[in-house]
């Protein structure tokens, strides 16, 4: 691609459409998200709308003039006991600051089904559940300068979106110690989350180092799927008896997760933490009245949302902010990992 010449005046969309190699509707159907582009062609679209810093002039009207007074949020879904804390701090972190919330969720949704329905034309920012929005809506957001914060992802390359998450890799390394050091276990098995997921892949680290810390081969055969599941955890933890594994202790990347495996140890006959323990992650509030109640890394979940509410409404009112916002993570003990 040939850049244009530099001129005083801004980008127009037929500079966008010459620089990239694609026609005005081209542009047009990426800027928009409506319709479907081959992803290459849109690759080089939103190259040269960062290149030549266009702003589409609806999207500059937008944000020079309109103001909603709504923020919106994009997650897989509100139910469930780990989405609650975090939306009421959201909903709390927005009355405060005199902005309504507008929800869209997208887990039953197929990424090429999804519709951008929460943007620039109802909201004055996004709050972006990690793996909820595709990399092409996210880049045509920050090309044209609109707020956004993560939670619980980091930006993409390229990007320059702040986000506000946990210590992930922090709390699950003084599980596993836990487990270690005061339980003398030493066959520890990790039920991870969904393929890909940060929160995920973080935590495995953690697991890593503990064992490294205590001298304690990494054996892959004890990390398979969770996927922040009870369902899957159960199967997951049934397969692991059946074939014999030998396991005295269960890391559970969450805490859905963790009682997946408790109710498939008990189906096996297995006592935790007599015969096997356990210890969680999140803290949701069901750990505490599950039998045994479940020792779990706490992570300040609706702090989490109360925060990168707060972010976002400074990002609105084009304040600077903090790129990157870690929260800290703590083990809460109960009696699953062994514990009285």
């Amino acid at each position: 691609m040939e850049t244009p010449s530099p001129t005083n005046n801004p980008a127009t969309i037929q500079d966008v459409a010459d620089l990239a190699g694609v026609s005005i509707a081209t542009v047009s159907r990426v800027v928009n998200g409506k319709s479907p582009v081959v992803a290459e062609t849109a690759q080089r679209v939103m190259e040269a709308i960062r290149e030549l810093n266009y702003v589409p002039r609806a999207a500059a009207r937008i944000l020079a003039s309109k103001h909603t007074n709504t923020l919106g949020l994009i997650v897989p879904e509100i139910s469930g006991e780990f989405f609650a804390p975090m939306l009421r701090g959201i909903e709390a972190a927005a009355g405060e600051t005199g902005f309504d919330l507008l929800i869209h969720t997208t887990a039953y949704k197929k990424p090429e089904m999804r519709r951008h329905t929460l943007g620039e034309h109802n909201t004055d920012g996004l709050l972006v559940f990690i793996g909820s929005m595709e990399l092409a809506e996210l880049t045509r957001l920050e090309s044209i300068g609109f707020p956004v914060v993560f939670l619980h992802q980091t930006a993409p390359e390229g990007l320059n979106i702040p986000v506000v998450t946990v210590e992930n890799k922090k709390g699950a390394f003084l599980a596993v110690e836990h487990l270690i050091d005061m339980h003398q276990c030493r066959r520890i098995a990790y039920l991870s989350g969904p393929e890909g997921n940060e929160d995920s892949g973080w935590r495995e680290r953690g697991y890593r180092l503990a064992l490294e810390k205590y001298g304690i081969p990494f054996d892959p055969a004890l990390v398979l799927p969770g996927d922040f599941s009870s369902k899957r955890a159960a199967q997951t933890v049934g397969e692991w008896l059946a074939g014999g594994l030998v396991f005295d202790a269960i890391f559970s990347g969450d805490d859905l997760a963790a009682v997946g495996a408790m109710s498939a140890l008990r189906e096996a006959g297995m006592r935790v933490p007599e015969d096997i323990k356990i210890i969680g992650f999140d803290d949701i509030p069901l750990a505490r009245h599950l039998t045994p109640p479940l020792t779990t890394i706490h992570a300040p979940t609706e702090e989490v949302g109360r925060i990168a509410t707060d972010l976002l409404v400074r990002l609105v009112r084009r304040e600077a902010v903090e790129r990157e916002i870690l929260l800290p993570t703590e083990l809460t003990i109960r009696q699953s990992c062994g514990c009285k």
